[in-house]
C-alpha cells in the first residue's frame, strides 16, 4: 500500500459524509420523529418579521404592476390583516427598483424593528371583567367595591369597553374628560372615575403600573380656581365649635341620657383624634391606652354594610393616634369618663343597646 492510499474503513466514512445515507438501512439507528411544521399567524410577523415577494399583478386593461402583500396587527383583534400595497407600473419601473422601493416602506413601518409595539387584543371590557371577578373580591371592602362599580357603570363602561388597553393614554383620557365636563360632569367626579379606570388597568396589567398619569390631565385654570375655593368651603368644626355642638347634644330632649353622653363623647372625640367615623365606630376598649394618651386604629365599620367590622380602608389607615395636646387630653378625659368601669376589652366603644356597631 502506498503512502498515499486511504483504508477502506476511512473511504466508507468519507462517502457517508458526502453522499445521503437513508438512515432506516441501519439496523441500529433510531429513526428521530419528524419535526412539526411551524404554525403560520400572528406569531410569524414576531418572530422573523417581514419580507414579503414582489410581484407582478395584472389589470383588466392589460396593464401590468408591480406589487407585494404584508401583515398588520389590529388593534383588539387577534387575527392580522393583509394589506396590498401597489408599487409601480412594469413598464415604468425595474424590478429592482420595484424591490427597494418595496425595503423602503417596509422600513417606514417598522415592521421588522425591535421598536415595534404588537397592538394587545384585550379591551377595557376584559381588564373591566378580571377586576370585578378577581381583583375586586381579593383586595377591596364591600363598600369600597360598591362605589367603584358605580363609576364604571355610570361613567365608564360605556365610553371605553370596546377601547384596546394600548388605546387608553393621557390624550385619550383628556378628550373623553372635556366631553364629561361639556356634559355637565364636575372635575372631582371626573378625576375620581379616573382613579378608578387607572385601578382596574394597572390591576389587569404584567407591570401593575396604569397605563397614564393624572399629572397630564388638563384642566383649565379656571376650573382648578373654582374646585380650590370648593374645598375651602367644605364643612369643617374647629375645637371650640365641636365643644359647643356636644353641649347642645347633651341638652336634647328627645334622646335618652346615655345615648346623648355617647353622641357627645364621640362628637369630642373625632375633633380631638382626627379620625374617620368609621374608624370612630369600629374602636374596642382595648384599642384605647389611657396612660400613654393613644388610640389604635386598627378596624373599620362599613356603613354600608349594616356597620360591619372589618378592615380598614387602606394600608396608612392603620395608625397609632397619639393624644398629647390639650384637646388630646380633653377628648381621652371624656372618653375614659364615659366608659367608667368597662369589663369587656373586645367591647366597641360605641355601639347600639344590643352590643353591635352604630349605624
Amino acid at each position: 500500500m502506498s503512502s498515499h492510499s486511504i483504508p477502506q474503513s476511512s473511504a466508507a466514512s468519507l462517502i457517508e459524509r458526502q453522499l445521503p445515507v437513508d438512515p432506516a438501512s441501519r439496523p441500529d439507528n433510531i429513526g428521530v420523529p419528524p419535526v412539526p411544521a411551524r404554525k403560520r399567524g400572528k406569531c410569524m410577523t414576531r418572530r422573523t418579521g417581514q419580507n414579503p415577494r414582489v410581484r407582478v399583478g395584472k389589470r383588466a386593461s392589460g396593464e401590468k404592476y408591480f406589487f407585494f402583500q404584508y401583515w398588520i396587527d389590529v388593534p383588539g383583534q387577534e387575527e392580522r390583516k393583509r394589506q396590498t400595497e401597489v408599487v409601480g407600473l412594469v413598464s415604468h419601473i425595474t424590478r429592482s427598483e420595484a424591490e427597494r422601493k418595496k425595503q423602503d416602506f417596509i422600513s417606514k413601518l417598522e415592521l421588522n424593528s425591535d421598536d415595534y409595539r404588537i397592538p394587545s387584543s384585550q379591551t377595557f371590557a376584559g381588564a373591566v371583567t378580571h377586576y370585578r371577578e378577581v381583583f375586586a373580591p381579593r383586595m377591596h371592602r364591600g363598600s369600597t367595591f360598591s362605589i367603584k362599580d358605580g363609576l364604571l357603570k355610570n361613567h365608564l363602561e360605556a365610553d371605553w369597553n370596546d377601547v384596546p388597553i394600548e388605546h387608553v393614554n393621557i390624550d385619550s383620557v383628556n378628550e373623553w374628560a372635556w366631553k364629561k365636563r361639556q356634559a355637565g360632569v364636575s372635575w372631582m367626579t371626573i378625576k375620581d372615575a379616573l382613579r378608578t379606570m387607572q385601578r382596574v388597568l394597572s390591576a389587569f396589567s404584567k407591570d401593575g403600573k396604569p397605563p397614564f398619569s393624572q399629572a397630564g390631565l388638563a384642566i383649565p385654570e379656571r376650573d382648578k380656581l373654582q374646585m380650590k375655593i370648593g374645598s375651602r368651603q367644605k364643612v369643617s368644626f374647629s375645637w371650640s365649635q365641636a365643644q359647643q355642638i356636644a353641649e347642645q347634644v347633651r341638652k336634647l330632649d328627645g334622646l335618652g341620657s346615655a345615648r346623648r353622653e355617647q353622641y357627645a363623647t364621640a362628637i369630642l372625640l373625632t375633633a380631638g383624634a382626627g379620625v374617620r367615623s368609621s374608624e370612630l365606630l369600629a374602636l374596642r376598649v382595648n384599642d384605647l391606652d389611657f396612660e400613654a394618651s393613644t388610640l389604635r386604629v386598627d378596624e373599620s365599620s362599613d356603613q354600608r354594610n349594616a356597620g360591619k367590622i372589618g378592615p380598614c380602608k387602606n394600608v396608612t389607615a392603620y395608625r397609632t393616634v397619639l393624644l398629647r395636646d390639650t384637646e388630646g387630653q380633653r377628648a381621652m378625659w371624656e372618653l375614659r369618663r364615659f366608659l367608667g368601669n368597662a369589663s369587656n376589652p373586645n367591647a366597641l366603644v360605641f355601639h347600639s343597646k344590643r352590643g353591635g356597631p352604630l349605624l
